[in-house]
């Protein structure tokens, strides 16, 4: 008795399947918090050098808003969180 030999066919997607993109928290500017306090969660949340946490808080100061994190959604999510208990305005969302 003779086997024929099996063949697999390997199916391709239509079109190309892009990983996830990274996730990013923005940091936005608001009327509440001083520039100073802001620089100040952002070097001990972040653990960001004085000098990279005031060129984020100025960007948040002079463009509304600044990328302060990318990553995976669960930790620009857990960054978001732990941002609102420092009383800032923070927001993740899929980088573009």
């Amino acid at each position: 008795m003779s086997l024929a030999p099996v063949t697999e066919e390997v199916l391709r997607p239509a079109e190309d399947v892009a990983p996830d993109v990274p996730w990013v928290t923005i940091v936005w500017n608001d009327p509440v918090n001083l520039m100073s306090y802001v620089t100040f969660v952002l070097q001990q949340h972040f653990g960001y050098a004085r000098e990279k946490a005031e060129e984020l808080m100025i960007k948040v100061h002079t463009e509304g808003r600044a990328v302060v994190a990318t990553g995976r959604r669960e930790a620009m999510e857990a960054d978001t969180e732990a941002l609102h208990g420092w009383g800032l305005w923070a927001t993740f969302q899929k980088d573009a």
